[in-house]
């Protein structure tokens, strides 16, 4: 699809006579999350006319509630990055022993302290993000907005009354939702909005997913002392991730206490007097205080009215958007989770600033998806970018080399905490580039940052292994890698394929 006529400034090479209408809106924005915020702020910075809206804030999301910050700030990395931080101190008390920390006492855990520090830490960022709207000159409206026409929004005020506003163009913004599997009695089950607004700390945890979500929430209720079984449907937690990582991550769930239930899901919840029972397609039961559905996500395009103004949707109800993040309607764009591409905060406001730098910005740009870092905050965690050795397998041309080092940080040598880290970069061996690097360990994903600098840059094994390490430290592993530990010809097997 050309975008060449929708840049605001390009000259319209037809000859039909232009027509200038008058909006009351540049731009008008559905949905004040990362993505909507960033957005606006930058199409505001040059020089359009903005307003967004945005659903009245709570904690826990639903059709009708929401909250500037969206997702991330308010019920997704934020609150659960805190909720991860309170559950590494049970770990870190276990260790400090051979430190020579004396703990006579088992310290004392209060997870309404935790759980009222974290909301007023959202509540505190919230007030930010609205601040800085304001402070770019963006108009901010609370209430729901549905798209009624290619130039119109209508907006639903918290009173129920209706305003009706026109912009020459509008972005669709408004992230995701989690979904619950179709199970009798999934409404005793929860999702992650309710499980970081927990009115008391579960004693008893059964969790349904394998994907990030699923195993972040396992590792922050076990760390916090919940017993927790974890049930996925494939072999290993984390479908997508290097398997060999996942094996990692897998066996250090086991080693932090958590029951691993791997190709077993869920078929029925029954309310008892003791609990939740979950029965499962092994037929086992278990009583649990608490069922977590991290089952996935999906786009928040249900309320919006974008089929009827003729926005093509996918089967998932995604936002179909080519690569300027324009619809096929040309007035119409969409960024962020609810065009279901990849899925993460940091790509949803790369995703806001193109589409800024596009429509407002006389400079057409296309967000960058290669070599996109990403994080799994268990205990300890998974970070990685680039390719996987499966994928790099997969697309390779020649052989591709990999290179590993595992081994017990230096920290758990006097711990005795028996729990390794991992480091992996996969290398083409034509051209000595680095294709992919991940690590699962402590501090994974600040370490992973600066690796995907030099993987954007194009950096090969070479400058990897003339790069000076940091000593004595777990990232240094990355530069001392010199030993291949496998070669895979074009065509080969990956050393697991799961």
């Amino acid at each position: 699809m050309s975008r060449k006529m929708l840049i605001d400034g390009e000259v319209n090479n037809s000859n039909e006579e232009q027509v200038t209408q008058e909006y009351d809106y540049d731009l008008f924005v559905i949905g004040a999350g990362s993505g909507g915020v960033r957005a606006s702020r930058t199409s505001a910075g040059y020089g359009a006319k903005v307003a967004i809206c945005e659903l009245p804030f709570h904690p826990i999301s639903s059709e009708t509630i929401g909250g500037v910050g969206g997702t991330c700030v308010i019920r997704g990395c934020v609150p659960k990055k805190i909720l991860v931080y309170g559950a590494s101190f049970a770990g870190e008390f276990e260790d400090a022993q051979n430190y020579g920390w004396e703990l006579n006492e088992k310290p004392n855990y209060n997870w309404k302290k935790l759980l009222e520090n974290k909301t007023q830490e959202i509540v505190r960022l919230n007030g930010i993000y609205k601040r800085l709207l304001s402070n770019a000159g963006v108009k901010m409206y609370e209430g729901e907005g549905k798209v009624v026409g290619p130039h119109e929004v209508e907006l639903t005020q918290i009173d129920g009354t209706k305003l009706n506003f026109s912009a020459k163009h509008i972005l669709v913004a408004t992230g995701g939702r989690a979904q619950r599997p179709n199970i009798p009695g999934k409404e005793l089950g929860i999702t992650s909005d309710e499980a970081l607004s927990l009115d008391e700390l579960p004693k008893r945890v059964v969790v349904l997913g394998g994907g990030y979500i699923a195993v972040e929430f396992a590792s922050i209720w076990r760390g916090m002392g919940s017993t927790v079984d974890l049930f996925f449907r494939k072999e290993l937690p984390l479908r997508g991730f290097d398997d060999e990582m996942r094996e990692l991550v897998a066996e250090n769930l086991k080693g932090r206490g958590i029951n691993l239930h791997p190709a077993e899901n869920l078929t029925e919840l029954i309310k008892t007097e003791d609990g939740i029972k979950v029965i499962t397609d092994h037929g086992k039961e278990l009583i649990a205080d608490v069922v977590l559905f991290a089952t996935g996500r999906i786009p928040n395009t249900k309320r919006l009215n974008l089929e009827a103004v003729g926005v093509e949707l996918d089967r998932t109800g995604a936002v179909k958007v080519d690569e300027f993040s324009g619809t096929n309607i040309p007035s119409i764009w969409a960024v962020g989770d609810v065009t279901n591409r990849i899925n993460l905060t940091p790509v949803a406001l790369m995703e806001g600033s193109c589409f800024s730098k596009t429509v407002f910005g006389k400079e057409p740009s296309k967000p960058d998806y290669r070599d996109v870092p990403c994080a799994v905050f268990c205990i300890p965690p998974l970070s990685t970018v680039g390719l996987t050795e499966q994928q790099a397998v997969e697309q390779a041309k020649s052989d591709t080399l990999v290179f590993t080092s595992t081994f017990k940080p230096m920290k758990n040598t006097i711990s005795g905490r028996q729990e390794k880290s991992m480091m992996k970069l996969i290398v083409d061996a034509d051209t000595d580039k680095v294709l992919g690097a991940s690590m699962c360990g402590p501090d994974a994903a600040e370490i992973m940052q600066g690796i995907a600098v030099a993987l954007k840059c194009g950096a090969t094994k070479a400058i990897f292994d003339s790069t000076v390490g940091i000593h004595p430290s777990a990232a240094e592993e990355f530069v001392t890698m010199r030993s291949v530990s496998r070669r895979i010809p074009p065509g080969g097997k990956p050393k697991t394929d799961l």
